[in-house]
């Protein structure tokens, strides 16, 4: 004698819900974040706007030890070894403590918005100054233009600690090779033949005032007092511009040569 199949009824609309909704539910954990990351903005970019250059003071082996273990940081390092060894010490998506108060194109508190980079170096010691290595600059600029690319950043503001912090800071000093890496397309430099034209100016017409020259130097973002006055502060931000687009001479007076670079940068 054949059976008959008894024919299950469909569930109404309403009990179909709810059993997926107590379904959904039975996995659920208030303590835990199940958060979807399938879609991202197409408005948004980098937090990271500059690039700060720094010279250690300091061997590999203390360099490290200091900005890895003390109240100062980087987030890369570059030694000076034969084959120099870059160290990521901080994540870029964290804020490194490396360049302190700061100010660039009227941003302070450059640590929130930049990439620190320390090269080691000893710096100056008794009036002399330490070169860098061919090969730590060959390094550093195969990490710049990584930076570049990833991070958008603008030639104007790959900087040194001097730059962002004139008032206190040298580093990296006037033997780091600014020019050098322009010529490799890495920062900022000005028009030579420009510069040439308004040096002769200068020097036939005489010397812009002192209001000229701050008004100058905050154009291309130093920090600088609008006193009118060439007084010891802005002397400083002089000093921190020549002593990287004019090293020969780093003396913080404004002459037709310092001032005509100022004029021809962009």
């Amino acid at each position: 004698m054949r059976r008959e199949r008894r024919q299950r009824s469909p569930l109404s609309p309403g009990l179909a819900a709810l059993l997926l909704a107590m379904a959904g539910c039975s996995g659920y954990d208030p303590g835990k974040l199940d958060i979807d990351r399938s879609i991202q903005a197409k408005s948004q970019s980098s937090r990271v706007d500059f690039i700060v250059l720094h010279y250690t003071s300091a061997d590999n082996e203390t360099s490290l030890r200091i900005l890895s273990e003390g109240n100062v940081s980087s987030h890369y390092l570059i030694t000076d070894h034969p084959r120099p060894r870059v160290y990521q010490l901080v994540d870029e998506s964290r804020r490194a403590w490396h360049a302190g108060a700061s100010s660039w194109y009227g941003r302070s508190g450059v640590n929130s918005s930049s990439i620190g980079v320390e090269v080691v170096n000893p710096g100056k010691a008794d009036e002399t100054w330490s070169a860098y290595s061919s090969r730590q600059i060959a390094t550093l600029a195969t990490l710049l233009r990584d930076l570049i690319s990833r991070h958008q950043i603008k030639p104007q503001n790959i900087v040194g600690h001097s730059d962002i912090a004139p008032q206190r800071k040298i580093d990296p000093g006037p033997l780091f090779p600014w020019k050098k890496l322009a010529d490799e397309g890495i920062g900022r430099w000005y028009d030579e033949a420009a510069a040439q034209r308004y040096e002769r100016d200068f020097q036939a017409n005489g010397l812009p005032d002192a209001a000229w020259v701050q008004q100058e130097l905050g154009r291309v973002g130093y920090e600088v007092p609008r006193s009118g006055l060439l007084d010891p502060a802005t002397r400083n931000v002089i000093a921190a511009f020549q002593m990287r687009y004019r090293p020969e001479l780093f003396d913080g007076m404004p002459d037709a040569r310092t001032l005509a670079i100022l004029k021809a940068l962009p």
